[in-house]
């Protein structure tokens, strides 16, 4: 694929990323809508995660590292806002997970420009239906929220997972949007 291609696929998907995500994945406590559940986090490797994506704190580092930078601010008035998407093409595009490598991270708006906030792992469900989730994958011990539908025209059906590393989240550190995050 042409790298013009991948930045137009890119953007596309970090686009309908930043769109919001259904209710339910919110609703609980920022346990992937799974009422009760407190999940087994795997912590060593949350710090793990912030150890490899500290290098991203500026926006332009993981520009170049691939990452693909969108200028909408996603936010929720009711749930508060996410902020600034940069998706990795070849990321989104291998469907594998690895906790070290985000397929998106989430850059917050302050006085000061973009710092990061938050990380983001995407998978496209393989069957295309919400109505089942027997491959939803997770990371550190967290499942991911969904299946959802795609946000947007021509994004798939996926799961997702916010992890808020860099930037407090009052909802949850797993949680889709920061209430203490607020776009221009």
């Amino acid at each position: 694929m042409k790298r013009s291609t991948r930045c137009l696929t890119a953007l596309a998907m970090v686009a309908a990323v930043a769109v919001a995500a259904p209710p339910a994945a919110s609703a609980h406590g920022g346990h992937g809508g799974y009422p009760g559940v407190a999940p087994a986090v795997d912590k060593k490797g949350l710090r793990a995660v912030k150890r490899a994506t500290a290098k991203y704190r500026d926006p332009a580092a993981a520009v170049a590292a691939g990452y693909v930078a969108t200028d909408a601010c996603a936010s929720d008035p009711k749930l508060g806002g996410m902020g600034y998407h940069y998706a990795n093409p070849a990321y989104l595009a291998d469907g594998v997970i690895d906790p070290l490598r985000p397929e998106v991270l989430v850059y917050v708006p302050s006085g000061h420009g973009r710092k990061l906030g938050a990380v983001e792992y995407f998978q496209r469900d393989a069957d295309q239906d919400v109505k089942t989730a027997n491959d939803r994958p997770s990371v550190l011990g967290l499942p991911f929220d969904g299946p959802m539908p795609g946000h947007e025209p021509g994004m798939p059906v996926h799961y997702d997972k916010h992890l808020w590393l860099w930037k407090h989240n009052p909802a949850g550190k797993f949680t889709p949007f920061n209430p203490a995050v607020r776009c221009p």
